[in-house]
């Protein structure tokens, strides 16, 4: 059994957490859900993977929140940055069988047409089984994921040596305008390509300044900066649009599904999701005129 302790979240004066010192409050939230990551790794059973998806979100939120620190973190945040994401990384292989499995639960639930009905379900089938392989072989190669949290308990203590208190409002909303800034052009990337990588992008940097935003108000400082309105709609969308993605990269040739449902899936998969780009176009559009 591993002996990873996590250190208890350092106290602060309560002057440090006040608006012109931001960084006090936004190191203490991603102390937190760092710790998150860690416990979520430490689930067992057929807790697994509900662990690992924990995990693996709260990773993405501690990097969002060292983006809104920009320079002022010093060189050590980009460190820490890259390795947090190459532990996210090794993750995404059992965090990906569950995404699977949770796909076709979705598309399952609002009852499809009868005759797509029985192909998902065996989809669903194939895909659990999937599932308990992956995590029998990555629980055989690393017991308990013990390394796994070893290493992040290790890059929580560089997270919290970073210079937090160097943080301040003009930072954090060049940090949101740079956001907001990459959303833009991921938008105008994405709407006009059919590459799923494109569609991924826009996605990922959708959720990045959701994940900021979340920061900023778990810290008491969404007040003190001009923060972007949320749209969960597109966020809504664009991420029914990449279960569709996540089912049709499932039909290649290592798939866990049987040939002929393979072809199945895949039309299925290709049809629904040019509707629901389509759906996101019309509304990325609406948001543009808006702005």
């Amino acid at each position: 059994m591993s002996t990873t302790r996590v250190p208890a979240p350092q106290a602060h004066a309560p002057d440090d957490t006040r608006p012109s010192a931001p960084g006090a409050a936004l190191r203490s939230y991603a102390a937190a859900e760092l710790d998150s990551a860690i416990a979520g790794l430490g689930w067992r059973g057929g807790r697994v993977h509900a662990g690992v998806h924990q995990a693996r979100k709260a990773l993405r939120r501690v990097r969002a929140t060292l983006a809104l620190g920009g320079t002022a973190l010093g060189p050590g945040a980009a460190l820490v940055d890259r390795e947090l994401r190459k532990a996210n990384r090794g993750l995404s292989s059992l965090r990906d069988v569950q995404a699977l499995v949770e796909t076709l639960d979705r598309l399952i639930a609002p009852q499809p047409p009868l005759d797509l009905l029985p192909l998902l379900r065996r989809a669903r089938r194939n895909a659990a089984a999937s599932r308990a392989i992956q995590a029998r072989a990555a629980l055989a190669d690393d017991p308990q994921l013990a390394s796994r949290r070893d290493l992040l308990v290790v890059l929580r203590g560089a997270m919290l040596a970073l210079p937090w208190p160097r943080m301040d409002l003009p930072q954090l909303q060049s940090a949101l305008q740079y956001s907001i800034e990459r959303i833009v052009a991921a938008q105008a990337r994405a709407q006009g390509s059919h590459d799923d990588e494109d569609w991924h992008r826009w996605r990922r940097r959708e959720r990045r300044l959701s994940q900021q935003r979340r920061a900023l108000k778990a810290g008491a400082i969404a007040h003190a900066v001009d923060l972007p309105k949320a749209d969960k709609r597109i966020a809504t969308w664009l991420g029914a649009a990449q279960d569709l993605g996540l089912l049709r990269e499932h039909c290649g040739r290592d798939s866990p599904f049987a040939k002929p449902d393979r072809v199945r899936l895949k039309r299925y998969a290709d049809d629904e999701l040019a509707r629901r780009r389509a759906q996101i176009a019309v509304l990325g559009a609406e948001r543009h005129a808006a702005a």
